[in-house]
C-alpha cells in the first residue's frame, strides 16, 4: 500500500523518521499548488488560521491532521467530505506548564521584579502565594487534567467545572469534585484563582461576561489558556481598571493583540502571546501523532482524534 503525506516544514518531515515502504512525504505549506490530486494525510501549518484549508478544494484528501487542539472555525473552512483530526496529546503538557507559570508569575509578582531588574532596583514585595489557595479549573479535558496534575504539588485546594458533574479520580491528584457548567455562577465566588481551558463554542462564548466576572471574589486571579472568546474583552478591561480582579492571559478575542489596544496598558494584567503549545515539546509530539496516523492508515484502522468526521 502506498501513502502520500504532506507536512508544512522540513523539520516535521525529518522528525517523522524512517517511514515504512510505500510512504512518501512531501513539503507543502498550502500556499502553493498541491503536489498531487490525491493526498492521504495533509498536515496544515501550525497557527496559520483556517484559511489554508481552502487550498484543499478539489483535492481528494483522506485525512487532515491539525497541529492544534482547538478547531474552532475549521468546519466552515474545510471542504465537504474531508475528516479533520485535532492534535490532542500534543499540547496538553506544554499548555499546562504555561498555565501554572502564568499563575505563579501573577501571584508572586514576577513581572514587577523583572521591570525592577531592568531599572537596576532592589524592590522586594510581599506577594500572594499559590500554596493554600482555592483554585477552580474551568474545563477538565486533557489540558484541564494536565493543569490539575501540575498544580497538585503546590498544596492548593482544587475543584473543577466541566460539561457534566462528577467526581473524578486523577493520577497524582486523587479525587477532584467536578461541577456542571451551569453551576459555575454558584461555585465561582469561592475561588481565589480561576483557570480557563475550555474550547470555544457557542455555549462557551463570553462565558465570562460582565455578570460572571462580577461574581468573582475581589482580587481573584483569572488565568486563560483556553480561547480568547471565553472572556468578554470589554468586561475584563473594565474589571481590571476598577482593580476588581487580576488576569493572566495567553489568548484574546483579537489576535495578534493590536498595537495601541487598551489591554496593553491595563493594570493587573499579564499577557503572553498565545504560546501555550509553542515549546520544544511540540515537535516530537506532533511527529509521533502523525506517525501514528500513518501506521493506522496502513493497518486499515480508524485515525485518532477525529473531531470532524467526513460530511
Amino acid at each position: 500500500m502506498s501513502l502520500l503525506v504532506t507536512v508544512p516544514t522540513e523539520r516535521l518531515a525529518q522528525n517523522l523518521g524512517p517511514l515504512p515502504e510505500g510512504v512518501s512525504v512531501k513539503i507543502w505549506d498550502m500556499r502553493t499548488p498541491a503536489p498531487a490530486e490525491r493526498i492521504d494525510i495533509v498536515v496544515p501549518p501550525y497557527m496559520d488560521g483556517t484559511g489554508a484549508l481552502r487550498a484543499l478544494t478539489g483535492i481528494d484528501v483522506t485525512l487532515v491532521q491539525g497541529q492544534s487542539i482547538g478547531y474552532d472555525g475549521v468546519a466552515d473552512a474545510l471542504p465537504p467530505g474531508i475528516p479533520f483530526a485535532n492534535a490532542a496529546s500534543v499540547h496538553e503538557a506544554s499548555t499546562a506548564e504555561l498555565a501554572v507559570g502564568l499563575t505563579i508569575a501573577a501571584q508572586r509578582a514576577l513581572p514587577r521584579f523583572a521591570l525592577a531588574q531592568e531599572r537596576g532596583e532592589w524592590s522586594p514585595a510581599f506577594t500572594e502565594s499559590l500554596a493554600d489557595r482555592r483554585v477552580l479549573l474551568v474545563g477538565f479535558g486533557g489540558v484541564g487534567k494536565a493543569i490539575a496534575q501540575r498544580l497538585a504539588p503546590f498544596e492548593v485546594t482544587m475543584s473543577a467545572v466541566a460539561r457534566s458533574a462528577r467526581t473524578a479520580e486523577l493520577d497524582g491528584v486523587g479525587e477532584v469534585t467536578v461541577h456542571a457548567l451551569d453551576e459555575l455562577p454558584e461555585v465561582l465566588p469561592d475561588a481565589e484563582i480561576v483557570i480557563l481551558s475550555l474550547p470555544a463554542s457557542a455555549e462557551t462564548r463570553h462565558l465570562f461576561d460582565a455578570a460572571m466576572i462580577a461574581r468573582m471574589a475581589p482580587g481573584a486571579l483569572l488565568v486563560n489558556v483556553g480561547r480568547g472568546a471565553l472572556v468578554e474583552t470589554g468586561a475584563m478591561l473594565a474589571a481590571l481598571r476598577e482593580n476588581r480582579i487580576r488576569v493572566a492571559s495567553d489568548v484574546f478575542e483579537k489576535e495578534p493583540l493590536p498595537a495601541g489596544h487598551p489591554l496593553w496598558e491595563a493594570p493587573n494584567l499579564l499577557i503572553s502571546p498565545h504560546c501555550g503549545g509553542a515549546s520544544t515539546a511540540m515537535n516530537p509530539r506532533i511527529a509521533r501523532l502523525v506517525r501514528a496516523q500513518i501506521d493506522r492508515m496502513l493497518a486499515g484502522e480508524d485515525p485518532l482524534n477525529v473531531v470532524l468526521p467526513a460530511s
